[in-house]
């Protein structure tokens, strides 16, 4: 039996299934996840998704009414993953990922788990693992979940869409060396099946708000510093900055790809000051100059080699001092 296939039999098998993703939403979290959970059901099986927080609003066009929300209902979520007999742990490599409460829970949990990730090092936490690094994202692994389960033919419109959204966000619009040959015989399957890819394109692109463009236009004009000795931009954001263009999740998320669209950038690397501390993300071009490692080594963090992120407990002016401090060291 393939792993395709015994997950198929798991899901058979189970009375209560879960599906769970990282903490910080993302477009492939989502896809993935509600891509699973729309593919369960056409397999005659019930789930409900549980995530630990919001996903941003621009993701929200997408029927979300059954993903449960650890910040929001704790009580319901405890209560369904102490139940679940199924657990899924999609797009992420360690449990850590899902935050500190709800990591917990999946600790405690008697569920068989099931990772579906794409990222570098899995941990072997799960029961079972399909764990491919070399894909684009979590939901082209449900497209071969259901593909090599022989199931193609459930392939539909519903199914379809949330994981093409997952592929799209998760490759920067096809943009990232993550897209290989395997990734548009998937997307073909998807378009086959019905999904109306430009539709999908313009809710998400087409739905900047004023706020987010201004926070967006004050970052680039004055908050971007490039580093010409190592083609290396960077921009940072403090709480009030962020308060003062009414900052919502997700408004800053295109930051470092607009930066790293400049020619000649190697890298581009963004942090905002939210709850407390620094959020960073790395983004790089070409296998020469990898985030990776800086994000792990140096800011608890990690990804992919071009596309990574991270945090920091210091202060606004302390991180970017040592993000300059370590730029000559990665690149």
């Amino acid at each position: 039996m393939n792993i395709y296939k015994q997950i198929e039999a798991e899901i058979q098998a189970a009375s209560y299934i879960v599906i769970t993703a990282h903490k910080s939403a993302d477009g492939d979290s989502i896809g993935s996840s509600l891509g699973l959970l729309h593919f369960i059901e056409k397999l005659g099986k019930k789930a409900i998704i549980c995530h630990p927080d919001k996903a941003p609003d621009f993701l929200y066009w997408l029927d979300t009414t059954n993903i449960l929300l650890m910040e929001e209902n704790p009580e319901e979520v405890r209560a369904s993953i102490k139940k679940a007999d199924l657990i899924f742990c999609l797009d992420y490599n360690a449990i850590s990922r899902v935050g500190s409460e709800m990591q917990v829970l999946l600790e405690e949990a008697t569920g068989n788990k099931i990772m579906i990730d794409h990222h570098l090092n899995p941990e072997e936490f799960p029961a079972i693992t399909l764990s491919e690094t070399t894909a684009s994202s979590t939901s082209q692994l449900i497209v071969d979940l259901i593909e090599h389960s022989g199931h193609l033919d459930l392939l539909d419109e519903k199914i379809g869409t949330p994981l093409y959204l997952g592929i799209l966000t998760d490759t920067g619009s096809f943009r990232f060396n993550s897209v290989k040959p395997r990734t548009h015989e998937v997307l073909a399957k998807i378009l086959t099946a019905g999904v109306e890819h430009h539709l999908i394109h313009e809710k998400l692109n087409d739905n900047n708000t004023e706020s987010r463009l201004r926070l967006q236009g004050y970052a680039m004009s004055e908050k971007l510093e490039i580093l010409y000795d190592y083609n290396v931009a960077v921009i940072s954001l403090s709480k009030e900055e962020l308060a003062k263009y009414n900052y919502k999740k997700g408004d800053t998320d295109s930051l470092a790809n607009l930066v790293l669209s400049i020619k000649g950038m190697k890298a581009a690397i963004v942090f905002t000051e939210r709850d407390g501390i620094m959020k960073i993300s790395f983004r790089s071009k070409g296998a020469e100059n990898p985030v990776n490692l800086l994000a792990k080594e140096h800011f608890n963090g990690g990804g992919h080699a071009n596309a990574s992120g991270g945090m920091s407990d210091l202060s606004v002016m302390e991180t970017l001092e040592k993000l300059k401090g370590l730029i000559p060291k990665y690149f």
